[in-house]
């Protein structure tokens, strides 16, 4: 090789190695300026903000649909009645929290459960309406210039992580260096996917299976009275307030004891194995139900002897015939309709997904049916209330012809309609078109009152309000003070009665009206009924082939009657019809007297103070 040639190569080595230097110069003094994916430095911190307040409202938007039972928008709100107090929302702690399954206001079973593709759309929609006010006025301050574009949200629920792609351009620019980009991917880490699918599973066993509705009809047994005997001839009373508050005692604590199979509980006890549910899964997150007795609660309790303050188990065995039972019994059979909210909690110590339903138990009897089949009962195919088409004017008055205000519903068949509050005696509105329906009026401080109205051919009606009086009773038996126990019931022309019982609570609500009146009053005795024993004997069908042809035999046993104690029974009362006036009542005490009967020794004596008792009158001043 050369001189020249070796010049050359070293022109050649010289050259390249110059680049190269240029190239780690131009890298080393660049290096600062270039952000990843392309984002220089120097704008890098407005798109890191950006992300961060995606990632803000995305989790608010978590937070949100885990306390609203998925929702992050809750429903239409519509409110309930007093034929179903539920409302379409549970209020909890004052957040609006939508049932899943509840009651309407005019008797309905309504579903209103979120998929979670619907559950993932609104937490989008909300990530979309709020990252709009990404609140960009530092930067501005420095001298950057932001341009944002219309966002859309796409949003994927996972077990442990909620990913939002937000589909927005973002240009910002300062000075020399421009950013620019289109897609935002943040990843938010979770647990609402399965505490979702979690919730889905309790809510499809309480659907198929009806799991809170039988716990409550054992509460509502082992709490109320609702078949028995009592082995007593002055019957049976039970405050019906005092009952109710039992049930729903009985009911908040119960609630609270259900758990899932899993193993997020302890057992000590093995009676406790009861509240044990199986979801046909190992439950790995904790799960609490509550109900409350401040929550909206529907108790309804009917029967023979029940109004809306006492329940009253008459005696048998007193009744002239019946002597030969050589004792006396109150049997009593009460009817029970009753719903009530249960608030499902799925959590953790970060996150807690909840949702409430509505157990319904029915004439004493438990939800069996999936809840679309109840809504096929008939009658109930459709929201009768959703056809307002009818127009009507309600003129309310009271017994002077004043006008007055009040809350007026309508009912047609089984469902019932609000329609709204009167304005200076007068409401006019809509109201589903039916015939033969009822208006029902309700003002505080005045007897309800029903209207029969046909509102395809009625388009007015005139209703008249009696006011109700808080009246005190006083009662004397035999010219002498109350030595004992009364029970005083007022029942109307419409077969609604009011009762107390004296001396515990002498004060009773009243308006003007017929009422028949009926005094049972009670005290010692010292009847005992000697214990006996009777035969009694029947016809059986016999074995083998003498049975086959009707041959039958005699077979006779023995029935063992303990002794009986009666330490209370009959002394006094009487029945009669009187018509209460306004003026009267407008007084605020009655003044009532009724005869008094021997002390009854013995059970023939006993009878018969209850023979003389359907001829005894009441006299009330």
């Amino acid at each position: 090789m050369n001189s020249g040639e070796r010049k050359g190569q070293m022109t050649i080595f010289i050259i390249v190695a110059i680049v190269i230097v240029v190239l780690i110069v131009v890298y080393f003094t660049v290096r600062g300026q270039i952000g990843v994916q392309g984002i220089p430095a120097e704008v890098k911190p407005v798109f890191d903000y950006y992300e961060e307040c995606i990632k803000f409202e995305t989790s608010a938007a978590i937070q949100l649909a885990e306390s609203q039972g998925g929702y992050v928008n809750v429903p239409d709100y519509k409110p309930g009645s007093e034929y179903a107090p539920f409302s379409s929302q549970l209020n909890f702690l004052g957040f609006p929290v939508p049932y899943w399954v509840y009651i309407s206001g005019n008797g309905l079973i309504k579903e209103q459960v979120p998929s979670k593709q619907e559950m993932g759309d609104g937490i989008g929609n909300y990530v979309e309406e709020k990252i709009k006010d990404c609140d960009f006025s530092e930067f501005y301050s420095q001298g950057y210039d932001i341009k944002l574009g219309e966002p859309r949200a796409k949003v994927v629920i996972d077990n442990t992580k909620v990913t939002v792609n937000v589909n927005s351009d973002l240009v910002v620019s300062k000075g020399d260096s421009v950013g620019r980009m289109s897609e935002h991917n943040i990843q938010v880490d979770s647990k609402l996917g399965k505490f979702y699918d979690l919730a889905r599973k309790i809510y499809d066993k309480e659907r198929e299976n009806a799991i809170f509705d039988t716990f409550g009809a054992d509460v509502l047994r082992l709490y109320s009275p609702v078949d028995g005997v009592e082995i007593s001839c002055s019957g049976k009373v039970w405050k019906t307030n005092e009952v109710i508050g039992d049930l729903k005692n009985g009911l908040e604590a119960n609630m609270a004891a259900i758990k899932f199979k899993g193993n997020y509980y302890k057992i000590n006890n093995e009676k406790n194995k009861y509240y044990i549910v199986d979801l046909g899964q190992n439950v790995d997150e904790n799960v609490n139900l509550i109900y409350s007795k401040t929550m909206p609660t529907k108790v309804e309790i009917n029967g023979e002897g029940v109004d809306n303050e006492l329940m009253i188990a008459s005696p048998v065995g007193i009744q002239e015939g019946l002597g030969i039972l050589g004792f006396c019994y109150s049997p009593y059979h009460f009817v029970y309709d009753l719903s009530f909210p249960v608030l499902v909690q799925i959590y953790d110590n970060n996150e807690m997904f909840q949702f409430p339903i509505v157990a319904i138990i029915d004439k004493n009897v438990p939800r069996e049916a999936a809840f679309s089949q109840l809504e096929q009962e008939p009658g109930s195919e459709f929201d009768l209330c959703e056809f307002m088409t009818q127009d009507v004017q309600v003129n309310l008055y009271d017994v002077d012809l004043k006008n007055i205000d009040g809350n007026i519903s309508y009912q047609c068949f089984n469902q019932k309609c609000k329609l709204g509050e009167s304005i200076n005696g007068k409401f006019v509105g809509k109201a589903p078109a039916c015939l033969n329906g009822e208006l029902l009026v309700k003002r505080e401080g005045f007897a309800d009152k029903t209207e029969a109205f046909s509102s395809n051919s009625q388009n007015s009606v005139d209703v008249i309000l009696d006011r109700v009086y808080n009246v005190d009773l006083d009662l004397k038996v035999g010219g002498k003070s109350l030595d004992g126990t009364a029970i005083v019931s007022f029942t109307d022309n419409n077969g609604k009665s009011v009762s107390t019982l004296l001396p515990d609570v002498s004060n009773v609500k009243l308006s003007e009206g017929d009422y028949d009146v009926t005094i049972y009053v009670y005290g010692n005795s010292s009847i005992t009924i000697p214990a006996s024993k009777k035969t009694q004997c029947q016809d059986i069908p016999r074995s083998g082939i003498l049975g086959f042809f009707g041959g039958s035999k005699e077979e006779c046993f023995d029935i063992n009657i303990p002794e009986t104690k009666i330490d209370y029974a009959l002394r006094g009362g009487g029945k009669a019809k009187i018509y209460l006036l306004q003026d009267q009542l407008q007084k605020g005490k009655l003044s009532i007297e009724v005869d008094e009967l021997p002390v009854p020794k013995s059970l023939e004596s006993l009878q018969y103070n209850y023979a003389s008792f359907e001829g005894m009158g009441v006299s009330i001043e």
